[in-house]
Order: C-alpha cells, then sequence, then structure tokens
C-alpha cells in the first residue's frame, strides 16, 4: 500500500531523502482521492510543523534552449556534493499533448552518479502551462525543500512568463550562452528584475564569453541591479567558474528574509494552483487577482499552500 501524505511528510521531516519518488508520484497524481493527499504531505512541511521555514535552498534555474542548462546543471550538482550538499533537480520539460507527461522522461541529459542516493533527479511536466510550472511542480519543491540541501527547478526556455519562477524559488539563476544573440535578446525581453545570478555558458569561448559577461554587468548597473552577480562558467574540462557560482548562490541565500521570501512563494502557489483548478472563472469569483493576493496576504503567515487554497476555493463559493 502505497504511503500516506502525513507519512511521505514525516519522512522527509526525518531527512530520508529515499522518500523522494513516492514524493513526486503522489503530487504528479492525479487519481481520485490522492487530492487529500496531497494537502496532506504539504502541512506535514509547513512551517508550522517543521516550526520554522523548510531548510533547503530552493534554486531557479532558466534560460533559453541551448544555452547549456543541462551541462551547467551537471557540474553544479558535483559541485554541490563536493561540499556534501544532498541535491534534488525538477527538470520542467515541455509536456505530451497526448499522455501530458514529460516529454524526455527522467532528464538524461544532467550527468551525476547514478549510485549516489544523496541525488534525485525527476523531469516533470509542464502540463501546458504558459509560465511552465504546473502545481505538482511548486507543491514537489516546497515539500523536497523539507529533506534535501538544495532544491533546483529548472525550466525551458526564457521569457515574460518564466516570472512563475521567480516566486517559487529562494534564488534565480538565469542562463545565457554568449555570441548566439542570447544576451542582447535577454536585455530586449524585460526580465531584468528576475535574475539573483546571472550565468554566462561557455566561457572557454574567452572573448566572447568576457564581452557577454561586461555587456550584462553594464545593463545592470543601468538599472541599478549593482547586487545581481554575473558568473562566467565552462563545462568542459577541466570545468571552470562552478565554486563562483555556488558562492553567488549561497550569498544571495543568505541575503534573504527567507520567512517574507517564502511566505511569497506560498501565497503565489496558493492563487497558481486556485487557477490551474478553476480557471478565470475562478478569479473573477473572487473579483480578480489582487483581492485574492489580499485575501491571502490577511491570512496566518504559517498556512500551508494546501490550506490557502482552499480558502481561495471557500471565498469563491461564497
Amino acid at each position: 500500500m502505497p504511503a500516506s501524505g502525513d507519512e511521505l511528510g514525516r519522512r522527509l521531516r526525518d531527512g530520508d531523502l529515499a522518500a523522494a519518488p513516492a514524493v513526486l508520484n503522489l503530487v504528479e497524481s492525479r487519481a481520485p482521492g490522492h487530492k487529500a493527499q496531497i494537502d496532506a504531505l504539504l502541512h506535514a512541511v509547513s512551517p508550522a510543523a517543521l516550526g520554522r521555514e523548510a531548510p533547503g535552498h530552493v534554486v531557479g534555474v532558466t534560460g533559453p534552449p541551448g544555452a547549456g542548462k543541462s551541462s551547467l546543471l551537471s557540474e553544479l550538482v558535483r559541485a554541490w556534493r563536493a561540499l556534501a550538499r544532498s541535491v534534488a533537480v525538477l527538470a520542467v520539460d515541455p509536456s505530451s499533448k497526448r499522455s501530458g507527461g514529460a516529454l524526455l522522461g527522467d532528464r538524461a541529459r544532467i550527468v551525476v552518479d547514478s549510485a549516489d542516493g544523496a541525488v534525485f533527479i525527476r523531469s516533470m511536466a509542464t502540463g501546458g502551462r504558459l509560465g511552465g510550472l504546473a502545481p505538482a511542480t511548486r507543491a514537489a519543491a516546497h515539500a523536497l525543500a523539507a529533506a534535501f540541501d538544495v532544491v533546483v527547478i529548472e525550466t525551458v526556455g526564457v521569457g515574460q512568463s518564466e516570472t512563475e519562477i521567480a516566486e517559487v524559488a529562494d534564488s534565480v539563476a538565469v542562463v545565457v550562452q554568449p555570441g548566439g544573440g542570447d544576451v542582447l535578446q535577454f536585455l530586449k525581453s524585460g526580465i531584468m528584475e528576475i535574475p539573483d545570478v546571472l550565468v554566462v555558458t561557455k566561457a572557454d569561448l574567452g572573448q566572447v564569453a568576457q564581452r557577454s559577461r561586461r555587456d550584462l554587468n553594464a545593463a545592470l548597473r543601468s538599472l541599478g541591479a549593482r547586487d545581481t552577480k554575473v558568473v562566467a562558467v565552462s563545462s568542459l574540462a577541466p570545468p571552470s567558474g562552478f565554486d563562483e557560482l555556488v558562492a553567488a548562490l549561497d550569498e544571495h541565500r543568505s541575503s534573504l528574509d527567507i520567512r517574507a521570501r517564502r511566505l511569497t512563494a506560498r501565497r503565489a502557489s496558493a492563487l497558481a494552483d486556485f487557477a490551474a483548478e478553476h480557471g478565470e472563472r475562478g478569479l473573477r469569483a473572487l473579483g480578480g487577482q489582487r483581492p485574492a493576493l489580499k485575501l491571502l496576504a490577511e491570512q496566518d503567515a504559517t498556512l500551508d499552500v494546501a490550506a490557502l487554497t482552499r480558502l481561495l476555493e471557500e471565498a469563491a463559493g461564497s
């Protein structure tokens, strides 16, 4: 008999990394009755149950296709493991129109030691959502942060819709490749407020990569975003820049009011889950997105995502 949501939550609270596959199977399930189990799981890893915010560092990694995110993550996972940190990677892939599942299955492109029990990788479907984050991905990130030192959400593409990843992650790394128009496209896309760290891949290209790094630094200065770090990395042997990238992410995490960031993430996830389930009609019943967010802001700061979603459903039905 599959473990209950409450039991899986307890295992995560106890640091049982082996619970991760069952957790993902549950949050992705559409079987009748499983919604209550997912709610129980989220409650079991909530700040109220933990007595604090979940300790894991939730890192969003996004960027255009072909920017080298998979190679970057392979080396980044190795760098974290060298520091004895456990890592879960949720790789968000386009959904299959036939099955609704992730097209690429478990992300084979991210190369890690398959025998390492402290590394967990799972591909997750977008569910056709423009922003790239289905409710299951948000639930998985919230849950796994209770047990893993680092939880990575990798998304496909970059654009205005990718602001969703900034609602969930503690730190967001945006990846661009030099010399292919990515930097210019990125600057035009109007999302300079999203990244906490900018990563230029293929630093082995030398001057081309350094020029991209300078361009990004200049753009950040013009926007007054001087605290955003720009890091150049190369995944070619020997890999370079990854210790600097880990340090930049750690520095950002240490600068956060993590309680406020996670509270915002839970409220955004509750609204996203409600909208995914009830659509525009549900939002209209609440008076729109702004009144819904105001309602959420009035609630207890320790409430989990499932409880906040239920509050929205009750308000919409009243």
